[in-house]
């Protein structure tokens, strides 16, 4: 039965994939099926933002939400830990912890959690988070539920990674655009220009990039000024008129 809830949590993740993304619908479903797979009380996911700081995105229960917010706040936790060193954290009774988390521990037995086990998410050198599963009775999970926990959190590390690498690779697509933009409009100025003074067009530019620079304008704002008639230059100084 296990590896069937697996082997359907894994078309639901790639379904969703090819949908619209949305990554806490992905690590929400993520939590439900990682519940309903290991067979655990409750399951979290941490992930790290654009500034490498680990945030609370999906719980399964309300519980959850804030004993992992309690881990970033304390920085402790098996969730920390386990995106700190990329590896798991088991730790099948945490009645038997000692000092190692003395914020964590008392809040998780009295929110009824008495072991959890953090799976890191990450691929290789990357570390984006961790996702942690909560059992109300001490034990530690059998080797077929680690296997398939590392499983989940490596699909979902894998989508989360994908879709970063696109959302970046539009942003840079959509910046290089703006970048020809601007330099097909800074050599409209630079004809205009030398048309007008009946200069060369490399003495047209180096005024204009000079103008710049003299009073703080970038180029494309310059030239889009040039070719819309706002801006000139006085063909005797080379001032702008």
């Amino acid at each position: 039965m296990r590896e069937e809830r697996l082997a359907r949590a894994f078309v639901e993740f790639s379904d969703t994939l090819v949908r619209d993304y949305d990554v806490v619908e992905f690590l929400s479903r993520l939590c439900q099926r990682s519940v309903e797979v290991l067979e655990v009380t409750a399951a979290g996911a941490l992930l790290t933002d654009g500034a490498k700081r680990l945030q609370v995105v999906a719980a399964s229960t309300e519980t959850v939400t804030v004993l992992e917010t309690l881990q970033i706040q304390r920085q402790e936790g098996p969730c920390v830990d386990a995106y700190r060193s990329g590896r798991r954290v088991a730790v099948p009774d945490l009645r038997r912890v000692g000092r190692r988390w003395p914020v964590f521990t008392p809040r998780a037995l009295g929110a009824g959690m008495a072991g959890v086990c953090a799976f890191p998410m990450r691929l290789r050198a990357d570390r984006i988070g961790a996702l942690n599963v909560f059992q109300a009775t001490p034990g530690a999970l059998d080797q077929a539920a680690v296997l398939a926990g590392q499983a989940l959190a490596d699909v979902a590390t894998i989508a989360i990674l994908q879709a970063r690498a696109v959302e970046d690779a539009t942003r840079l697509a959509g910046q290089l655009e703006q970048a020809l933009e601007s330099r097909v409009v800074v050599e409209q100025a630079k004809g205009m220009l030398a048309e007008r003074l009946g200069i060369d067009p490399e003495v047209a530019f180096t005024r204009l990039r000079r103008h710049g620079r003299q009073h703080g304008l970038h180029l494309a704002v310059l030239g889009r000024q040039v070719v819309e008639g706002s801006f000139t230059l006085d063909e005797e100084t080379g001032q702008e008129g």
